[in-house]
C-alpha cells in the first residue's frame, strides 16, 4: 500500500542574512532567518577552517552584477542568484549562510526579490531529500548532470512548495537557466521533466508509513534516514518529529547590554529610542527585539553598547558563574560572544583567555573585544587539543563549547543535514572526548568546568559527559546557578538539554561540573 501526499509546510517565509563584525548571527523568533550564530556551539566544519563563501568556486567572493531583465524574463535575476547559492552548497561544500550573504551583498535586487532568493535557497535545501524523491519519479535516468539536477531541484521547489509562484514561471525560468549555464541541448529535457512533474504531482507515490515508517518519515521530513532513526531512538517518534520539523515563523534578534556600560535600566532606556519592537527575555540582561533590519550597522551596536547573542550561549556563560578577578579559559572561543559576556560579568577584572585554532577566527574575537572596549581578554591562536602542562590547575573556570554536528540548529541551518554523516558524527564525538580530557587539567581544585554544544544528539551531550565522569572521578556534575530560570532548569538530567520547539531557544546542551580536589 502506498500513500499519495504532498508535504506539510510548517516553515515560515525566510528572508536575507545580515552580518555584524563580519559574521552572520542567529535571530530567535522571526521568519527572516539567517543561518549563523555568535558564540554558540560550532557546527561541524566551522571549527576546522570553514572558508568564507568567496573561497568556493569562481565569482563567489565578490558581488556579481545583476543582468538586465529582458521581456519575458521577469524573476530571472532572483533565480540566477538562488541557483548560484544552491550550487555552491551542494557542489562545492559552501555554507549556505555565507554563500547567500555574499551573493546578496550589493546584488542590486529590490527587497522583494532578495526575500525570494533567500526563500528559494532555504526551501530547496531544507526539502532537498523530498524534492529528489519527487523528481526521481518523473525522470528517465538517475545519472543526471549535477548542474541540471540543481536546476531541476530549484524548479521542483517552486512547483511543489511555493504556492505563490505560477508553475509556468517555474518551468520557463528553469529552462532559461539551462541556456545560461551552457546546457542549451538539455533545455528540452529540463522542460519535459518539470512539466511531467506538474502533471503528476498529485499522483506521486511515497513510502507507506505502516510498511516503511522510517523511510516515510525520512522523505516527509526531508531528513537523512540514519538521522531520523537516531532522533527517534533518542527521543521517541513524536518528539523526534517535533525536533526535525520545527520552524519558527516569529523570529527576532536576541541581544544583551554591554555590562561594563549599561545595566538593565540603561538598556531599556536605549531601546526606548529605537523603532524596534522589544520584549524582556527570561534570562538576566536578555532582550528580544523585532524590526531591526540592519542591526549590524546600528550606531549603538557598532559603538559597543550591546551585543547579539543567543539564549543557549548566554546560559553557558551563566553556568560558568564567573567572579571578579578570576582566571578563565574559553577553549574554542571564536567568534567571541561568550568570551566577551564573561569578561563583562567580571567587570573588566581578572582575565579571560580566548583560544581558537585559526588565526582568522581569533581575529574575530579581537574585533569583538575592541568593539566592546574590553581589556581583560587575551585572544590566542591555540589548539585546545594540545596539552599545556604549564597551565595545569591554573584556571578558576574553563568553558569548552565543543565542535559539534550543529544539529540543534536544524531550523536555522537546513544545509547541516546535508553535510553531517554517521561517520563525521563519530569523528566529532571522539574529538569532543579528547578535548574534555585535555582541558579539564587546567581547572583548579574546586574550580568549574562547563561543556556545551549546539546539538541534540545524546552521544555528543549527556553520553559524552557520562563517559567523561567515568574517566575522571575527580570531577562531579554540579547544579546550575539560579540565574538560569527554572523553566529551563526543569529539563536537566545530566546537564541541560534545550530544544528549539519546546524552549524557544536554539537546540543547545550544557553541563556544569566541579573539580573535587
Amino acid at each position: 500500500m502506498t500513500e499519495k501526499r504532498r508535504p506539510v509546510k510548517p516553515f515560515g517565509n525566510r528572508g536575507t542574512d545580515r552580518k555584524a563584525d563580519g559574521k552572520t548571527f542567529s535571530r530567535q523568533g522571526n521568519g527572516n532567518r539567517p543561518y549563523g550564530k555568535p558564540g554558540g556551539g560550532k557546527p561541524f566544519g566551522n571549527r576546522n577552517g570553514g572558508k568564507p563563501a568567496g573561497s568556493f568556486g569562481k565569482g563567489t567572493g565578490r558581488p556579481q552584477a545583476v543582468k538586465p531583465v529582458k521581456a519575458g524574463e521577469e524573476g530571472m535575476p532572483a533565480r540566477r542568484i538562488a541557483l548560484r547559492v544552491i550550487r555552491q552548497v551542494t557542489e562545492q561544500g559552501a555554507f549556505a549562510s555565507l554563500a547567500l550573504d555574499s551573493a546578496l551583498n550589493g546584488c542590486g535586487l529590490i527587497a522583494a526579490d532578495r526575500r525570494l532568493v533567500a526563500r528559494l535557497v532555504y526551501d530547496t535545501l531544507d526539502h532537498l531529500i523530498y524534492l529528489d524523491w519527487t523528481l526521481h519519479q518523473v525522470m528517465a535516468r538517475e545519472d543526471t548532470d549535477i548542474k541540471l539536477r540543481n536546476i531541476l531541484r530549484l524548479g521542483a521547489c517552486q512547483i511543489m512548495l511555493e504556492d505563490r509562484i505560477p508553475e509556468s514561471a517555474a518551468t520557463n525560468t528553469s529552462v532559461q537557466l539551462c541556456v545560461e549555464l551552457g546546457m542549451e541541448g538539455l533545455k528540452g529535457v529540463c522542460n519535459g521533466i518539470l512539466r511531467n512533474l506538474i502533471r503528476k504531482k498529485d499522483e506521486l507515490v511515497f513510502p507507506d508509513p505502516e510498511e516503511e515508517p522510517d523511510k516515510a518519515a525520512s522523505i516527509r521530513l526531508s531528513l537523512p534516514e540514519w538521522l531520523w532513526i537516531r532522533l527517534k531512538d533518542s527521543y521517541g517518534a513524536e518528539e523526534a518529529e517535533k525536533i526535525a520539523s520545527f520552524r519558527n515563523p516569529d523570529e527576532g534578534w536576541t541581544i544583551r547590554p554591554n555590562l561594563t556600560r549599561l545595566d538593565d535600566a540603561g538598556m531599556e532606556q536605549l531601546l526606548e529610542k529605537k523603532v524596534w519592537e522589544k520584549e524582556k527575555g527570561d534570562l538576566p540582561h536578555e532582550w528580544k527585539i523585532r524590526g531591526a533590519m540592519d542591526i549590524g550597522q546600528d550606531a549603538d551596536f557598532l559603538g559597543g553598547n550591546f551585543s547579539i547573542m543567543t539564549a543557549g550561549s548566554m546560559m553557558a556563560c551563566l553556568a560558568m558563574d564567573v567572579k571578579r578577578g578570576q582566571q578563565v579559559l574559553d577553549c574554542c572561543a571564536a567568534p567571541g560572544g561568550k568570551t566577551c559576556y564573561m569578561a563583562e560579568m567580571m567587570n573588566g577584572t581578572g582575565r579571560v583567555q580566548a583560544w581558537d585554532v585559526h588565526e582568522h577566527r581569533t581575529a574575530l574575537i579581537e574585533a569583538q573585544a575592541k568593539r566592546l572596549g574590553l581589556e581583560n581578554i587575551r585572544p590566542m591562536v591555540r589548539d585546545a587539543g594540545k596539552k599545556r602542562e604549564d597551565l595545569y590547575r591554573t584556571m578558576d573556570a574553563v568553558l569548552l563549547d565543543a565542535p559539534c554536528t550543529g544539529l540543534g540548529m536544524l531550523a536555522e541551518k537546513p544545509d547541516i543535514k546535508l553535510r553531517v554523516t554517521e561517520e563525521s558524527t563519530k569523528e566529532l564525538t571522539a574529538l569532543q572526548g579528547k578535548l574534555l580530557d585535555t582541558v579539564c587539567e587546567y581547572v583548579k581544585g574546586g574550580g568549574t568546568l562547563v561543556y556545551s554544544t549546539c546539538s541534540v544528539l545524546p552521544e555528543e551531550n549527556e553520553e559524552q559527559i557520562e563517559a567523561f565522569l567515568a574517566r575522571h572521578p575527580e570531577f562531579e556534575a554540579a547544579d546550575l546557578p539560579k540565574s538560569i530560570p527554572e523553566k529551563y532548569r526543569q529539563h536537566r538530567k545530566l546537564g541541560l538539554q534545550l530544544l528549539e520547539y519546546r524552549d524557544g531557544t536554539e537546540g543547545f546542551y550544557l553541563c556544569r561540573m566541579k573539580r573535587k580536589d
